[in-house]
């Protein structure tokens, strides 16, 4: 009898999974549910409630989250005063996707706006130290045109 060979990439991964680590990542969830229209796949708590992993779908992706564990050095955007990472979300409406997550408690870090490579972009902050891009595609561009662009771009145009 032959045996069937387990994939390396579980069923609906992809290569690359963000993690992210949350204060509070429960609630984290739960705004990103009302946010982004997450879909919750799933919690595993430790004995104390603490969240050691659990997995959000946004759209096509997952995003694995967990809460901190400073012990462990596992600390979040807002024990760290920051983060190098963004986030990044394609939508098909980003002037409806910012409102919604403004409306479930993000605050707006940049304004949407038609952006020089094509995309009509924003960035808002989650309540837990995130920030997330979010974008429409509306316009297909080369390389060329794209550097073009750039150049007579405001230089903090994302």
């Amino acid at each position: 009898m032959a045996t069937k060979r387990v994939s390396y990439i579980p069923e609906g991964m992809h290569t690359v999974t963000p993690h992210l680590v949350c204060d509070g990542a429960g609630a984290a969830i739960d705004f990103y549910v009302a946010a982004f229209g997450a879909v919750d796949l799933g919690r595993v708590p430790t004995p104390e409630g603490k969240l050691m992993h659990a997995m959000i779908r946004i759209g096509d992706s997952t995003v694995m989250l967990v809460d901190e564990f400073p012990e462990m050095g596992n600390r979040g955007p807002k024990a760290l005063q920051g983060s190098p990472v963004t986030m990044h979300i394609y939508v098909e409406d980003v002037d409806a996707a910012v409102e919604q997550a403004v409306a479930a408690g993000a605050s707006v870090v940049m304004p949407v706006a038609d952006m020089f490579w094509g995309d009509r972009y924003g960035i808002v902050q989650d309540p837990f130290g995130h920030q997330w891009s979010i974008a429409t595609h509306i316009r297909d561009m080369t390389d060329d045109e794209v550097i073009a662009a750039s150049q007579s771009a405001p230089a903090c145009s994302a």
